[in-house]
């Protein structure tokens, strides 16, 4: 199995004034993913997407392409369906640190907060207004976004870890039913049926789960493609 990955924004200081959106690393996923098909074009191309990254599949222009999504921890950002720990603060975090932040540094120093990571303005600034809103991206975006999630018919399987500390069960189905054309299934995991004290929210890819968690990703991303032959 080939596997691609990128990551284009430069870090730290670099990202102050730096000129991206959600929508531009939407554009950046594109570019992935037509490098991969064009490398291997006559197998298919599954998408594993952690968090954002299973957000973003539904406004891409070139879906086609794709076979399957694997989501890990992805839901919808709406702060009401946020973890109960992370909720406790968010509207501040959304509301008061963000736009004095961004505006004081002219970009999100995520680092220097502990919060989230070093981000351009324009990211956090988009963001930001699709967590208010209870249908996220499609309902802050409008109908173009909701179209472009519809036009999606490859099989999505997302699990859903129960030791979450950023992502819910409900906002893993309302991300999910976004993409409301598609096979789509969400499997709930349990850090304790992997014989793992913690998995959390960014545990799925540390190399100390590798035994125990990545074949059954690889038996997940298997599942895709039966799913799909099945549709087909």
């Amino acid at each position: 199995m080939k596997a691609e990955t990128s990551d284009s924004a430069p870090a730290g200081k670099g990202l102050r004034g730096f000129d991206a959106d959600l929508v531009d690393w939407t554009r950046d996923y594109e570019a992935v993913i037509d490098s991969a098909y064009a490398a291997q074009p006559d197998r298919p191309l599954y998408l594993l997407g952690h968090s954002l990254g299973a957000q973003l599949p539904g406004m891409l222009g070139n879906k086609q392409k794709v076979s399957g999504l694997l989501s890990i921890a992805a839901g919808s950002g709406y702060w009401r369906e946020n973890a109960p720990q992370l909720k406790r603060m968010i509207l501040y975090f959304w509301f008061v640190l963000v736009p004095l932040a961004t505006h004081m540094f002219g970009y999100f120093p995520g680092k220097k907060l502990r919060k989230v990571g070093d981000l351009p303005a324009g990211v956090m600034v988009q963001w930001r207004k699709w967590c208010p809103n209870p249908k996220y991206s499609v309902g802050a975006e409008g109908e173009v976004v909701r179209q472009q999630y519809a036009d999606a018919c490859f099989p999505v399987q997302a699990l859903s870890i129960t030791d979450d500390e950023l992502m819910t069960l409900a906002g893993t189905h309302s991300l999910i039913n976004l993409y409301e054309n598609a096979p789509r299934e969400v499997t709930r995991l349990a850090q304790a049926d992997l014989g793992l004290k913690r998995l959390g929210h960014f545990g799925a890819f540390r190399s100390e789960h590798e035994a125990k968690l990545w074949p059954r990703m690889a038996d997940w991303l298997a599942s895709l493609a039966a799913t799909q032959t099945a549709a087909a």
